[in-house]
């Protein structure tokens, strides 16, 4: 996206248009979670990126990129989004500049706390995050998603039987519990997403001929 602002060449006289740039993010898989849900460390733990990882909110404050590589021939890159927060749509904890970069993302990878260290429920962190990704671009919730809880090494066994029940997926990035089935399960919604976008350019191109 462009925008232009105006600097004076003399003061009071003159004005030039300058062009400002404005750059977002593309990825394969965007990590969509709250503040503390374990996107760095589970990018960490599947691609070279190397985020700051600490017991507190907003540790990440810029996205990082990963490049996951299942096997010699495939591959796809996850972005680690700054945490969002209820408001986030409304520029609540710099909800704007962390929502923009989800705008070129093919999947969604939304992750749950299911520790609930904050007392929110991860079928709650869900319901928050969808409801802000709808509030800021409503066809974000047209995209393929995947709904992961983690910290599965740190969870009660209610808590995990009740999720999964529900036919989530959960994850622990330290022991590495569940992790490949969740790699594999993305790469499936990446891949159906990029044949998909191959069928609209293909129809879009037909139809303008």
């Amino acid at each position: 996206r462009r925008r232009h602002t105006r600097y004076p060449l003399v003061t009071g006289v003159q004005t030039c248009a300058l062009p400002i740039f404005e750059l977002k993010l593309m990825a394969d898989v965007a990590l969509v979670g709250f503040p503390n849900a374990g996107k760095s460390t589970f990018i960490s733990s599947v691609s070279a990126a190397k985020p700051k990882i600490a017991n507190y909110p907003f540790t990440t404050l810029e996205p990082h990129l990963g490049v996951v590589r299942i096997d010699a021939e495939t591959e796809f890159v996850i972005a680690d989004i700054p945490g969002l927060i209820e408001g986030a749509s409304e520029g609540r904890g710099l909800g704007h500049q962390f929502l923009r970069h989800i705008e070129r993302a093919r999947v969604l990878c939304i992750l749950a706390d299911l520790v609930s260290m904050d007392g929110i429920s991860p079928e709650d962190q869900v319901e928050v995050l969808l409801r802000e990704l709808q509030a800021y671009r409503p066809e974000l919730l047209e995209r393929p998603r995947l709904i992961v809880g983690t910290k599965l090494d740190s969870v009660d066994p209610d808590t995990k039987h009740a999720w999964e029940a529900a036919g989530h997926r959960s994850m622990s990035s330290v022991t590495g519990a569940g992790v490949r089935e969740v790699l594999g399960a993305l790469r499936s919604e990446e891949h159906t997403s990029e044949l998909q976008s191959r069928v609209d350019i293909s129809y879009a191109v037909f139809c303008l001929k």
